[in-house]
């Protein structure tokens, strides 16, 4: 809503008066959001955020920007943007074991495009996450990803999907036959609103790191994100307050953080790999990381 009405009153404010006057109404509006420790600069930043945009196919578009300076340190953002209202494009989550690549696993499903999904143990390359396709269950949360972070889950069914609230109570006690769900965490936006991480290892949720995060815009598209990180001058990855921050003022209602680090990884068919995968310790696409799930999008 704020990146929109940034943008309207850019066109429509000829004179150099009338910008000095809306700057002046919108840094007054944003002082009393509740932006959980973002300033309004990094608000403003965001609002004003050049996109180079590229079409992915009738439906989907890839975008991305480099930012010298948010929250304090240069940004590398990658967005795919999904209009689920073309009836075509459809939200699929996929496993493996042996664990693969984002890239493979995407492939093999002839996706459009996909994203990096949930936690997993990097010995063993399994699942630490709930993960249930219908009326079967393939894993179950782990009690230290309950304590840490996993409060959300992807709910799909048929291709649409949901981001709900999620819980050990709610795992244990869940009966539903028809949707395939996928735990992950914590849940940061809710209803539009920041959710509350007091709950979750606080070492996590307000350290800087590379992001994967799944969202439902108001205008009910579906963006995949990622925030690449732990490239010193180049990328410095964000905490969760500063991700639900950046996602809510996008126009977020939903959103869930996916496993990040190492696993962030944003790809479509067209163009490979989007953003750098930090593993690779270069400022080059490589050092994918093989992972136990993605979410991808496809046509049917």
């Amino acid at each position: 809503m704020l990146f929109y009405l940034l943008c309207l009153f850019n066109t429509l404010c000829h004179t150099i008066m009338y910008k000095k006057l809306f700057y002046i109404i919108l840094f007054t509006f944003l002082s009393f959001l509740p932006l959980k420790g973002q300033t309004v600069a990094d608000s403003l930043i965001i609002s004003k955020i050049q996109w180079k945009t590229v079409p992915v196919e009738k439906g989907v578009v890839y975008r991305k920007t480099e930012v010298p300076s948010l929250y304090n340190v240069p940004q590398n953002i990658n967005i795919i943007e999904i209009n689920v209202r073309d009836r075509k494009l459809k939200i699929g989550i996929a496993s493996s074991n042996p664990k693969q690549k984002t890239s493979q696993m995407a492939i093999e499903r002839n996706a459009i495009a996909a994203i990096n999904g949930s936690y997993f143990n990097m010995q063993n390359g399994k699942s630490v996450c709930y993960y249930r396709i219908g009326k079967e269950v393939i894993d179950t949360t782990s009690a230290s990803e309950f304590s840490l972070r996993v409060t959300g889950a992807i709910k799909e069914i048929k291709g649409k999907l949901e981001i709900i609230p999620w819980s050990k109570n709610m795992e244990v006690n869940y009966s539903g036959k028809k949707a395939n769900i996928l735990a992950s965490g914590p849940l940061m936006l809710q209803k539009g609103q920041i959710c509350d991480f007091s709950h979750c290892g606080q070492g996590f949720i307000n350290t800087k790191h590379p992001r994967s995060a799944v969202c439902i815009t108001k205008d009910h598209k579906i963006l995949f994100i990622t925030f690449d990180g732990r490239n010193p001058g180049k990328a410095g990855g964000v905490n969760i307050p500063e991700l639900s921050h950046f996602l809510k003022i996008l126009g977020a209602e939903y959103a869930l953080n996916l496993d990040g680090g190492g696993s962030t990884t944003l790809w479509t068919l067209s163009n490979g790999i989007l953003n750098i995968p930090c593993d690779n310790k270069r400022d080059i696409i490589e050092g994918e990381r093989k992972v136990a799930n993605i979410l991808f999008l496809y046509s049917k």
